[in-house]
C-alpha cells in the first residue's frame, strides 16, 4: 500500500534568530509545518525561538544542548519528522538565502520520485563570494568522480528535500558529517545507495549583512577528509556504479547523463592495458556480487533454471556454473567491449567462427542483411568482421537517448572502433526509412530481438509476443520481426559465445524475406518469435554464463513493478 506524502519544513539553526521571523513569514503561506532545530545557539536566539514557536502554532522547537554541527541538526530534524509522521522534509537554512517560493515545485518534484533526493540547483547572483563560487567547481569535480557520474549538479546547496526514511537508513548505517560536510555526503553515499538526486533551479542571494559559520580552516580540512572517504569508498563501488539499476527492468532504467564510467574505463585501459585491468576484475567483481543483491538474485535464479533445463535435456552441466562466475563472465565480456571499442579483437585469435558461420553472412553477396542479435554474449566481437575482406559497415540500432554521447566519447579516446549507432525510441516509419537505405547501400543493420522498447505503446501496451523460453512464457518484442518483415531483406541470427577462450561466432538464416502476410500477421508473427526463442534457448544452453539480463526476464517493467 502506497505511503501517504506527508511533507514538512526543517531548518537547522545556530545564532541566526535575527533572520527567523521573516523566514516563518514566508513560509507561512505554504501551510506547511515547520520543525526548527535549535543547535546549541546563543541565548538571543535560543529566546527569539521560543517566542516565535510559542506564538505561530504550526512551528514546532528542537533543542540540542550543544552546538552538534548542520549535520547532527538536520539528522535529529529528521528523526523527530519521523516520529512525527512526515515522509519528507524541505530543509531551508535559517539565514534566508534561499528562493522559499520554490518550494511547492520542489515538493511536487519530490511526490513524482518519492525515494530521491530533490535539490536546489543554485542560480547565483553578484552577491556570491568569488572564493565560494571557485570552491564549490572543485567540490562538483569531486562529487562527479566519487559517483562516477555528472548526475549530481550540486551537492552544496542547503535548499533540499530529504526523504525522511532512506536518510535515517543510510544514517543508522553510515557515519556521516556533523558540521559544513554533512550536505555533500549525504547526497554521494544516497546515491550509492540507489537514492538518486532531481534539481530544480532556484536563485540564490547571499544577504550583505549574513552570518556565515563557515571556518575557512576547518571546514575545508573537513571537506578534504571527506572527499578523502568518498574516493576510497567509491572504488570498491566501482562496478556497481558503472552497471546501477542493472537489476531493475532495463526498459524502466535511466540513463546516465555524463557516462564517466565508461570513460573512467577507456583511461583506466589506456593507461594499464588489459592485463592489469584482468587483475583487478576479481577483487571489483567480488565486492560488487556481495552487494549487488537485485543483480546477484536474478542471476541465481538464470543458474537455476538452467540446470533445470539441463536434467530435463540429460545434457551435462558446465564447470563452474554459478552465479559468482556468472558475473565473472560479465565484467570479462565488459573488458571483450573495450578491446572491440579499441579494434583490439583479432579475427582467428580473440574471435573465432563457428563451423557454418561465415558462410551463413555469405560475404559475397550484394544486398544488406538484418542481423537479429540478443543479449546472449557479446555482440561487440562483431566489430572483428570489420578485419574480413569484403566486409560490410555494421550499424547497431539501440532503443535509448545515449547513442550521440556513447559516439561522442569513443571519438574522443578510442577514435579507431568506427561505431556506428542509430538511436531510437520506438520503430517507425521514419525508422524503417532510414535503414532501408543503408540496405539498399548493402550496409549490415544489427538489432536485438530480446528487449522490449523503452517506452509502452499510449494506454500501458508494452507491443510484445509471449513465447515459451526456458520453461516459462516470456515477452519479446514485435517491432524487429515486423521491422524485419517490412525491409524484405535477409534476417541472420548471430550470437558472440565466449567457448573454448576465444569468441564464438554463430550464425545461422533466419528468414528471407520474414513474411508476415495480412490475413495470417499474428500467427505469423506469434512462429517468427517462436522460433527466435527456441534459437536462444538452444545457445543459452550452450553457453548459460553468457546470458547477460540481469533482471526478471519472464515478467513485463510494470508487473514486476506492482509485486
Amino acid at each position: 500500500m502506497p505511503v501517504t506524502f506527508r511533507p514538512c519544513v526543517l531548518i537547522p539553526c545556530y545564532n541566526h534568530g535575527a533572520m527567523m521571523a521573516k523566514v516563518l513569514a514566508r513560509l507561512a503561506p505554504f501551510g506547511l509545518p515547520c520543525l526548527v532545530v535549535d543547535d546549541g545557539s546563543d541565548d538571543r536566539t535560543r529566546q527569539e525561538l521560543e517566542r516565535l514557536a510559542a506564538e505561530q502554532p504550526q512551528v514546532t522547537l528542537i533543542r540540542l544542548a550543544q552546538n552538534a554541527g548542520k549535520g547532527a541538526a538536520v539528522i535529529n530534524g529528521l528523526q523527530a519528522c519521523s516520529r512525527a509522521g512526515y515522509t519528507h522534509a524541505v530543509q531551508v537554512d535559517a539565514d534566508g538565502q534561499h528562493a522559499i517560493e520554490d518550494i511547492p515545485k520542489m515538493l511536487a518534484l519530490a511526490e513524482r520520485h518519492p525515494d530521491a533526493l530533490i535539490s536546489g540547483q543554485p542560480i547565483y547572483d553578484d552577491s556570491i563570494p568569488r572564493s565560494r563560487l571557485y570552491g564549490r567547481w572543485i567540490t562538483h569535480v569531486w562529487v562527479w568522480i566519487e559517483t562516477l557520474s555528472l548526475q549530481l549538479k550540486d551537492s552544496m546547496c542547503g535548499f533540499r528535500v530529504y526523504p525522511v526514511a532512506p536518510t535515517l537508513r543510510l544514517a543508522a548505517r553510515a557515519p556521516l558529517g556533523r558540521r559544513m560536510d554533512f550536505d555533500t555526503e549525504v547526497m554521494v553515499r544516497l546515491y550509492w545507495q540507489g537514492h538518486t538526486s532531481y534539481f530544480l533551479p532556484t536563485r540564490v542571494t547571499y544577504p550583505l549583512d549574513g552570518l556565515s559559520h563557515f571556518d575557512a580552516l576547518k571546514d575545508n580540512v573537513r571537506i578534504s577528509l571527506m572527499h578523502t572517504r568518498l574516493f576510497f569508498g567509491m572504488l570498491p563501488r566501482i562496478p556497481s556504479l558503472l552497471f546501477r539499476r542493472r537489476a531493475r527492468h532495463w526498459a524502466k532504467q535511466e540513463e546516465v547523463k555524463g557516462l564517466w564510467g565508461m570513460r573512467l574505463m577507456l583511461r583506466v585501459w589506456q593507461l594499464l592495458g588489459r592485463n592489469a585491468f584482468t587483475a583487478l576484475l576479481w577483487p571489483v567483481i567480488g565486492v560488487y556480487w556481495l552487494t549487488a543483491r537485485p543483480a546477484r538474485r536474478a542471476s541465481q535464479q538464470w543458474i537455476a533454471r538452467v540446470k533445470r533445463q539441463l536434467a530435463q535435456r540429460q545434457m551435462p552441466v558446465p564447470a563452474r556454473l554459478n552465479s559468482f562466475f556468472h558475473f565473472m563472465r560479465f565484467g570479462n565480456a565488459m573488458l571483450d567491449k573495450v578491446a572491440g571499442w579499441r579494434g583490439e579483437l583479432e579475427l582467428n585469435r580473440d574471435v573465432v567462427f563457428a563451423p557454418g558461420a561465415r558462410e551463413a553472412l555469405d560475404l559475397d553477396a550484394p544486398q544488406g542483411k538484418l542481423l537479429l542479435a540478443s543479449h546472449l554474449g557479446d555482440v561487440e566481437a562483431c566489430r572483428a568482421l570489420a578485419q574480413l575482406d569484403g566486409s560490410k559497415a555494421i550499424t547497431a540500432l539501440v532503443f535509448n537517448d545515449n547513442a550521440q554521447r556513447f559516439k561522442q566519447i569513443m571519438q574522443e579516446m578510442a577514435p579507431e572502433a568506427g561505431v556506428n549507432l542509430m538511436s531510437v525510441t520506438d520503430i517507425g516509419p521514419e525508422t524503417a526509412i532510414a535503414i532501408q537505405q543503408k540496405l539498399d547501400r548493402g550496409e549490415w543493420v544489427a538489432i536485438v530481438g530480446d528487449r522490449i522498447a523503452v517506452t509502452p505503446q499510449r494506454g500501458g501496451d508494452w507491443r510484445v509476443t509471449w513465447s515459451e523460453f526456458m520453461g516459462q512464457p516470456a515477452p519479446f518484442p514485435q517491432g524487429p520481426f515486423i521491422l524485419a518483415s517490412i525491409l524484405r531483406c535477409p534476417v541472420v541470427l548471430i550470437y558472440a559465445l565466449r567457448q573454448h577462450d576465444a569468441l564464438t561466432i554463430h550464425c545461422e538464416p533466419f528468414a528471407d524475406p520474414l513474411l508476415l502476410p495480412r490475413g495470417e500477421r499474428q500467427q505469423a508473427l506469434q512462429q517468427a518469435v517462436d522460433r527466435y526463442a527456441q534459437r536462444l534457448e538452444h545457445y543459452a544452453l550452450q553457453s548459460p554464463l553468457d546470458w547477460f539480463n540481469f533482471f526478471d526476464f519472464w515478467q513485463l517493467p510494470d508487473a514486476k513493478e506492482k509485486e
